[in-house]
């Protein structure tokens, strides 16, 4: 469906609003502040610029709260003006566009990459205020309101800056730095103090444990934007003065670049072959959530020793991060080289590890890819060994496979369930629309769905056992809140396989931030940007589901 497609039903469905209003003798206050409501986000989101902003404007003479009646000629002076903004809006701007800087590419999933920023914080406007103004600069903002939820996610994603408070309800902030500041400095990610208790003393205890820099509230925000780029500019330059991961001895991401280029330049000059393959260690997330990270640390170590005393001088083995790796093989063919990955899935899995005075075995999963006359791209060398790989876990994990053209349908029983509530039709119609062409990476089929309201959707018999779920859910909704059916999914179903993502256009920081207290993993706020929304989808859902 076209942009100016959207805009019109945008516009019809305004005008019969309107219209039925108009023979009503009154209308409650709570509907003139949904309609509204859903008017600013769904103006916005289809490129209707002063449509939204005037929406926006009006609703802060009106509550959902608030018990009163209006007449036609009450209401009408607030809402007819609007109806003269649609013959403006022939120019406006691309749908969903909102000036953000298009992000990088990443090589290994073929998905956008943003440096990510972990804010550890539980000043509620300052939070949103700083995750707004650092997104509109294309980082990708993780938010934890306690010292629990940012160990957690600092553990699971490895950001690549850390903004942390002194203060936080459940333990200290400088707790908090003891806990992380070791593996921090091995993964080279620089942790910023935010902070309002800034003595002298605590700054110094802080810079000696190993802190970055330590910033004084009240912020000057565009000072501190010009910090954040400074910093990670450093970032990218210790990065590339270094070609070995500190944890575990495998060479890094830049020099897994060099290499790649390297033997691909080689193929092409003298035709000698070479195969990859990309490793990922089965169910790790469970091995941090029952031993704890140190264990965790140990594995991906012990993970590395296994391999590394397993392969040739001339190959070359690196890590990604978290526990992705790769492994080069030169003059190799993948028939070769699946012997090769298999005698080390052997090792692994018959090495025990002790915690908690139990024993428990780690395996891991991998995909081969080998180069060839018609291929020597790259990119599409990693996808293929990328697919293969998610292919091995789709199949049972602890187990290696080769590409193969035919590889796409083993994946067709892969499915992904994206579930969209929004009592707003036409947001419902865009999303799902764009959902229904959506391919992630490792995901054979994605099946979408929507509902009207929350009754509708947890009457339904929308889950099944071991499925994937990602849910999409609006914030305000008639009969049953959006915050009441989080808590409803949070309280019934599994959290592991269940990612609820937050559609909101209130204004109210403290509602977004309940509803990350609630149990949403992440929020968006109406208007959106809908390719920056698949991607921040995407970035989620292998956190968190795969």
């Amino acid at each position: 469906m076209t942009t100016r497609k959207y805009k019109e039903l945008v516009e019809q469905r305004t005008r019969q609003t309107l219209h039925n209003w108009s023979s009503q003798e009154f209308v409650n206050e709570k509907d003139i502040y949904r309609f509204l409501h859903n008017l600013k986000g769904t103006a916005g989101t289809v490129g209707l610029v002063k449509v939204e902003k005037q929406a926006g404007s009006i609703m802060l003479y009106f509550s959902e709260d608030v018990q009163r009646s209006w007449t036609e000629a009450e209401w009408g002076d607030y809402l007819y003006p609007l109806l003269e903004l649609f013959d403006d809006e022939q120019d406006a701007a691309h749908p969903m566009l909102h000036g953000s800087h298009p992000p990088e590419t990443d090589p290994l999933h073929g998905i956008h990459h943003q440096h990510e920023i972990l804010i550890i914080d539980d000043d509620v406007e300052l939070v949103a205020f700083l995750r707004e103004s650092l997104e509109k600069q294309s980082y990708y903002v993780s938010i934890a309101l306690s010292a629990e939820r940012g160990l957690k996610i600092f553990y699971e994603s490895k950001p690549d800056l850390i903004l942390l408070d002194i203060l936080l309800p459940d333990q200290s902030g400088i707790d908090v730095l003891r806990q992380i500041i070791g593996k921090a400095k091995k993964e080279r990610i620089p942790i910023i103090i935010v902070s309002g208790e800034h003595s002298k003393d605590i700054q110094m205890y802080a810079y000696s444990l190993g802190v970055m820099d330590y910033l004084a509230k009240p912020l000057d925000i565009d000072l501190f934007l010009v910090l954040i780029k400074n910093r990670f500019e450093l970032k990218r330059e210790w990065q590339e003065s270094v070609i070995v991961d500190e944890l575990t001895g495998a060479f890094n991401r830049k020099y897994f670049n060099q290499t790649m280029k390297q033997l691909v330049s080689d193929f092409r000059r003298t035709g000698r072959i070479f195969s990859v393959a990309l490793m990922d260690l089965d169910h790790f997330k469970h091995v941090n959530d029952s031993y704890g990270h140190l264990v965790g640390d140990e594995v991906l170590q012990a993970f590395s020793e296994v391999v590394r005393r397993s392969i040739r001088v001339e190959d070359t083995f690196c890590r990604f991060g978290g526990e992705e790796f790769a492994l080069f093989m030169p003059n190799t063919d993948s028939a070769s080289a699946l012997l090769v990955v298999q005698r080390i899935q052997h090792e692994l899995a018959a090495r025990s590890f002790t915690a908690k005075k139990e024993q428990f075995h780690v395996t891991f999963s991998a995909g081969i890819t080998e180069v060839r006359e018609e291929l020597h791209e790259p990119d599409r060398l990693i996808g293929e060994a990328d697919q293969a790989l998610y292919a091995s876990k789709a199949e049972g994990r602890n187990r290696t496979t080769l590409y193969t053209k035919q590889l796409g349908t083993g994946l067709e029983e892969s499915l992904l369930n994206v579930i969209v509530v929004d009592d707003d039709a036409l947001i419902r119609r865009i999303v799902t629309h764009h959902f229904a062409a959506w391919e992630p990476a490792g995901i054979g089929h994605v099946k979408v769905s929507s509902y009207a309201g929350g009754p509708q959707f947890l009457e339904s018999d929308w889950y099944a056992q071991g499925g994937k779920y990602i849910i999409l859910l609006d914030g305000i909704m008639p009969e049953l809140d959006g915050l009441e059916v989080l808590e409803r999914i949070r309280s019934s179903y599994p959290e592991v396989n269940i990612l609820v993502i937050m559609l909101t256009g209130r204004n109210n920081q403290r509602d977004i931030i309940h509803a990350l207290q609630t149990g949403a993993d992440d929020y968006v706020v109406k208007p959106f940007h809908l390719p920056e929304l698949l991607s921040r989808i995407e970035r989620l859902a292998h956190r968190f589901l795969f």
